[in-house]
C-alpha cells in the first residue's frame, strides 16, 4: 500500500506554520518480498505558510522565516557519531528524511540531487553537504544505507539511529514522520517527508524547501547559488 496524506505542522522555534506532505510507502516484508499493488491517495492541502513569491512544484520555495537547523546527533554510515549541526556548520546543506526501501520518491529525489552535484566543480562538491536521514532505522543499517547511497553519490552522508530522535529532528522542520509498521502479512510501511530542506552556509538556517516535483535541472541551477549563501 502506498498512502499519501497531507498535514500541517508548526516549528516552535519560528512559530511558522508550513503545509507539507507526508508519504507512507508500503514496501516489502523485510525479506525482499513485495507488499502488493501500490495505491495513491491524496489528502487536502491546508494551513498557512509564510513564503516569498509564488512557487511551482518544479521550483524551490523560499521561506520568509527560515528554520533553525535541528540539534540532531545520529550514527553515520561508518558507524561514527554524527552531530548534524556541528558537521554541517558553515556549509550549504541539503537535508532529506527518507528510507532505502522506498519504491519511488526517495530514490528519485536523491537521484535528481546526484545528477546536479555531478555538474559541480570539485571545490563545490567538497563544500556541499547532502544528508539523507533514514526514517526506517530498523532496516537501514549503516552498511545498507552506505551501499544504497553509493549508487547515488558516494559523497552523500547517510544517518541512522534512534527513531524518536529522528522524528523529533524532522518535526522541528515541520516534517511529520510516523514509526514504521508491520502488517500481518509482513508488509512494512514506512513514512517519509517529500521535502528537501536547504540550509545556507551564512547562517546555517533553512531558507528553501524543495518538494517532490523539483527536477535535477532546478537543483543544478540552485545549488551553486546556495553554496555562495544566495537564495535561488
Amino acid at each position: 500500500m502506498h498512502l499519501r496524506t497531507t498535514l500541517t505542522t508548526t516549528a516552535a522555534a519560528t512559530a511558522l506554520a508550513l503545509a507539507l506532505t507526508l508519504t507512507a510507502c508500503g514496501s516489502d516484508d523485510g525479506n525482499g518480498n513485495g507488499g502488493g499493488d501500490a495505491a495513491h491517495e491524496h489528502g487536502d492541502t491546508s494551513g498557512a505558510a509564510e513564503l516569498s513569491g509564488a512557487a511551482s512544484d518544479a521550483e524551490g520555495t523560499v521561506l520568509d522565516q527560515p528554520f533553525a537547523k535541528p540539534e540532531l546527533v545520529l550514527t553515520d554510515t561508518e558507524g561514527e557519531r554524527y552531530d548534524l549541526a556541528e558537521e554541517t556548520d558553515g556549509h550549504a546543506t541539503l537535508l532529506y528524511f527518507g528510507y532505502t526501501h522506498c519504491p519511488d520518491i526517495c530514490p528519485l529525489t536523491m537521484s535528481n540531487i546526484a545528477l546536479a552535484t555531478a555538474t559541480l566543480t570539485e571545490e563545490q562538491r567538497q563544500d556541499l553537504r547532502v544528508v539523507f536521514v533514514t526514517t526506517d532505522p530498523e532496516r537501514d543499517t549503516p552498511e545498507s544505507l552506505r551501499s544504497w547511497l553509493d549508487a547515488q553519490d558516494p559523497d552523500f552522508v547517510g544517518l541512522t539511529g534512534d527513531f524518536d530522535a529522528i522524528q523529533e529532528g524532522a518535526r522541528s522542520l515541520g516534517i511529520h514522520i510516523d514509526p514504521p509498521t508491520v502488517a500481518e502479512d509482513g508488509t512494512v510501511t514506512s513514512s517519509h517527508g517529500t521535502q528537501v530542506v536547504a540550509f545556507l552556509p551564512t547562517d546555517d538556517r533553512a531558507h528553501v524547501i524543495y518538494t517532490e516535483g523539483v527536477t535535477s535541472e532546478t537543483f543544478e541551477r540552485d545549488i551553486p547559488r546556495l553554496l555562495e549563501g544566495e537564495l535561488p
